[in-house]
């Protein structure tokens, strides 16, 4: 199940805005080594460059067009094929910057710890996390997945992203395992996209992805059918056809 560079790049303004809000509460001073986990096309990973101009970076994804497209974005960038979940530094870093990566990565009692105990003495874990799983356009991944004559082969998928948990659960976690500070927020962002279509669009380069790479082209089209067709009712257009996507997110800057 590789992921699309170019289908994830749609909408990256909309994509890296989160980024740059995240950055923003990253400390800058001292910093000299920095890992962007799952840095996809290296839109984050440009953010960094620009706020950490004299760091060594370093990007980490699992996929091979994503590391292609930041390549050739950033050919001076060292970009890595790496899995999150199996991933331990050299040394330790001054940031760990995680954009929208680890609800892809379970067990996430185990991998934040992990992550603060990778950082050098009063270095930055930067996590931004989508905090969407009950909102429409979730539930009716869930809800479609469910009903249709797929069911078989869908089930279990919701599982796959499972691991994400609330603030209190986080904030607890990191306070116990040593963190000198944390800085925890939650953000709902309302994009304006040109129709319910957009949305699907969206979906596409990743909530939806677990789901349509299980089935066969045919099925692949009904379900999106299905699906549209939910997410035109669940978001009814505006005046002239721009429609709202409410989409929350969490942010956690854990300070070593």
């Amino acid at each position: 199940m590789d992921w699309s560079s170019g289908q994830y790049s749609k909408f990256e303004a909309e994509r890296s805005r989160p980024a740059a809000d995240l950055l923003a509460r990253v400390a800058t001073e001292g910093v000299a080594s920095v890992v962007d986990l799952g840095c996809g096309p290296g839109n984050s990973t440009e953010l960094l460059a620009a706020r950490f101009p004299q760091a060594s970076i370093v990007g980490l994804d699992l996929s091979d067009d994503m590391l292609a497209a930041a390549r050739a974005r950033l050919p001076t960038v060292d970009f890595r094929q790496q899995d999150i979940a199996t991933w331990a530094p050299e040394m330790p870093a001054d940031v760990i910057f995680a954009n929208a990566s680890l609800q892809w990565v379970p067990d996430h009692a185990t991998l934040f710890p992990a992550l603060l105990a990778a950082l050098s003495k009063g270095g930055s874990l930067a996590v931004q996390i989508p905090d969407n799983l009950d909102e429409p356009t979730h539930r009716l991944m869930r809800t479609i997945a469910a009903d249709g004559p797929w069911a078989g082969k869908l089930a279990g998928v919701e599982g796959e992203r499972a691991g994400r948990q609330d603030a209190v659960w986080y904030y607890s976690l990191l306070g116990r395992r040593g963190a000198a500070a944390i800085d925890i927020w939650r953000t709902t962002y309302h994009h304006p996209l040109a129709g319910a279509g957009a949305i699907v669009e969206w979906l596409k380069g990743t909530g939806l992805r677990p789901y349509l790479a299980r089935l066969a082209p045919d099925e692949t089209e009904a379900f999106l059918d299905r699906y549209r067709a939910g997410i035109e009712e669940a978001y009814p257009a505006l005046p002239g056809g721009t429609v709202l996507l409410p989409f929350p997110r969490l942010f956690v800057v854990a300070t070593a």
